[in-house]
């Protein structure tokens, strides 16, 4: 791997790409390509550590930190905001976001993990992706098959309380697979009911990383968009009262709200669309 320096970008509060990124003439022309390149290499750099024992929590904020580093040298700008609300809780949270490419899933670690130790609850088909499951089984992950709703409930309550009893956060994504819209119905309550049995809060990110679009015939491995940028939120940390029915919906008002702003198209529980 090349010389990295890491820098903890959001220590100071929220972060925006700078305006003197270096962009190469070969990124410029062939984005896709070079950007795959990258990741390829940073994935197996990781899987390498893995099998080795060696990659731990500050080992995937490295590469979460490189993640972000290749993202913007491919050409497209990142935009953080709300970091500080990480902070405002002492307590372990559950993170519940919207989920629209496979870029969040490399980029949330370097947003989190320097306030707080996290791990996703993932499907079962990603822990099957040669050299990446490396990474993941390292991370010790809460894994569901999306198949049996209930059985996967019951993984996430019982593992994810267990992860946050021991100061463990969660990222949770509620819909049922990505994508570049947003479809209130498809948005469970996982995430509220498993921050009430953990006595946790959660807190709400909204996200649009369209810009690393989903592939055709292999989804992780669609377009680069270099003309879109990506963009990410957190909110306050929402404490849960009574049976989360009002949390849940105050986690849908905030990805719904920021979606809408950035003119992702939403559709609401009635069938009516938004868009800016």
């Amino acid at each position: 791997m090349e010389n990295f320096k890491l820098e903890y970008k959001y220590i100071k509060g929220n972060y925006v790409t700078p305006d003197n990124v270096k962009v190469s003439l070969f990124a410029r022309i062939f984005p896709s390509v070079y950007f795959y390149y990258r990741i390829l290499t940073l994935i197996l750099h990781g899987s390498k550590l893995a099998r080795a024992g060696k990659y731990d929590l500050h080992q995937w904020m490295v590469s979460s930190f490189r993640a972000l580093d290749i993202i913007e040298k491919t050409g497209i700008k990142v935009r953080i905001d709300g970091v500080e609300n990480i902070q405002k809780t002492d307590k372990p949270a559950v993170f519940v976001a919207n989920h629209m490419s496979t870029a969040e899933t490399f980029l949330l670690p370097s947003i989190i993990v320097p306030f707080k130790p996290v791990t996703y609850v993932l499907k079962e088909s990603l822990m099957k992706v040669p050299f990446f499951k490396d990474i993941l089984n390292a991370r010790d992950p809460i894994v569901v098959t999306r198949d049996n709703p209930r059985e996967d409930f019951k993984i996430v309550m019982e593992k994810g309380v267990k992860h946050l009893n021991e100061g463990m956060s969660v990222i949770v994504f509620p819909q049922t697979t990505r994508t570049t819209s947003f479809y209130e119905k498809q948005f469970n309550s996982m995430g509220v009911k498993l921050a009430k049995k953990a006595g946790v809060p959660i807190i709400p990110i909204a996200l649009k990383t369209d810009a690393w679009s989903n592939g055709k015939f292999i989804k992780d491995l669609g377009k680069i968009h270099t003309d879109r940028d990506m963009r990410f939120v957190i909110g306050e940390p929402i404490e849960i009262k009574g049976k989360g029915d009002e949390e849940h919906q105050m986690v849908i008002d905030f990805i719904k709200k920021h979606l809408t702003q950035w003119g992702v198209i939403v559709e609401r529980n009635d069938g009516k669309m938004e868009s800016n």
